[in-house]
């Protein structure tokens, strides 16, 4: 049931009492702290896991806040603001001396978003500050993108429902400066439609980082997004040579497979189109993990709709597919 007045009051008020909570976006759920409250910012940190070179984004509710957050907003910066906010693009521009460190790993520029969720904006306009918050899951585990997620991976945190998450994939996140503009993460707002606004080209980041350096932006880390059951993403034509390891996983595919108990073990239909496979990832995934078996395996995705956001679904695939060297 989407959050009422009372549950708003209830988020506002364990925010400023240094409790984190969980809030959705149209992306995925968040874990969120005042942005200017270090102590709880560390706190998110310590229940992720989270790598503390590994920065958080900042939800604002306008360009106006965004402005107190950040110490330079490059014409680039508001032109993108205007055509997408609230929505789905993350700015990093450079960071406001006020802003933690915490928020920024340390570094000097600040990642930040208007969310394109009435839930979400309320939140932030009641408490009247800007809210940092990476997803609501165990670093590097799959973002959630319903309340029950969010509670699954954090018992008794509180979490402002509202309820599933439209897109389903995070944010794109752009770096803007006076000479460059450059797409870090890939999201449902396409290069083609930063490069539409800008009237320039526009840098598509390939970037893919190990743990222990200080990143950029959220979203770089070369295994992410990831269950924990081993995941191996394949082409669909591969299917049939993997017969012998299919029946002991999950086949998350978008055609039908053979489903005998004798080829596969369970089969998860996926969307043909790519906002409906966005959409339904992360809940997919989840579903899969939680079935225990020996291994995941992702039939390479393919079908209508923009390829820029197939794109943004293959990169959260190889990240989540990646091999754990923990």
């Amino acid at each position: 049931m989407p959050s009422g007045r009372e549950q708003l009051d209830e988020a506002v008020r364990r925010l400023r009492n240094g409790e984190p909570i969980g809030f959705p976006t149209e992306t995925v759920y968040g874990l969120g702290a005042p942005a200017f409250d270090a102590g709880t910012v560390r706190l998110v940190f310590q229940m992720k896991g989270r790598p503390a070179g590994n920065p958080l984004i900042v939800h604002v509710s306008d360009e106006a806040m965004a402005r107190r957050v950040t110490s330079a907003w490059p014409e680039s910066a508001q032109r993108l603001a205007s055509a997408f906010w609230p929505g789905a693009l993350s700015i990093v521009a450079p960071r406001a001396s006020e802003l933690p460190a915490e928020v920024t790993a340390g570094g000097e520029t600040v990642c930040v978003r208007c969310p394109g969720h009435p839930v979400a904006l309320a939140l932030i306009e009641a408490l009247d500050e800007p809210i940092a918050g990476p997803s609501a899951n165990r670093s590097g585990h799959v973002s959630p993108t319903t309340p029950e997620h969010v509670r699954a991976e954090f018992p008794g945190l509180f979490v402002l429902d509202g309820g599933p998450c439209r897109i389903g994939i995070e944010s794109t996140v752009v770096r803007v400066g006076d000479d460059r503009v450059e797409v870090l993460r890939r999201g449902a707002v396409t290069p083609g439609q930063i490069e539409s606004v800008l009237g320039r080209a526009v840098e598509v980041s390939h970037v893919s980082v190990a743990g222990g350096a200080v990143l950029p932006s959220p979203g770089l880390l070369d295994r992410h997004y990831a269950p924990r059951t081993p995941t191996l993403l394949i082409e669909p034509g591969d299917l049939p040579r993997l017969t012998g390891q299919a029946r002991t996983s999950v086949v998350l595919a978008q055609e039908p497979v053979e489903t005998s108990s004798e080829s596969v073990g369970v089969w998860i239909r996926m969307p043909r189109d790519a906002e409906g496979y966005a959409a339904s990832l992360y809940d997919a995934l989840r579903r899969a993990d939680s079935m225990k078996m020996q291994r995941i395996i992702v039939a390479r995705p393919s079908g209508s709709g923009d390829a820029a956001l197939w794109a943004a679904i293959e990169d959260r695939l190889r990240r989540a597919s990646a091999p754990d060297h923990s």
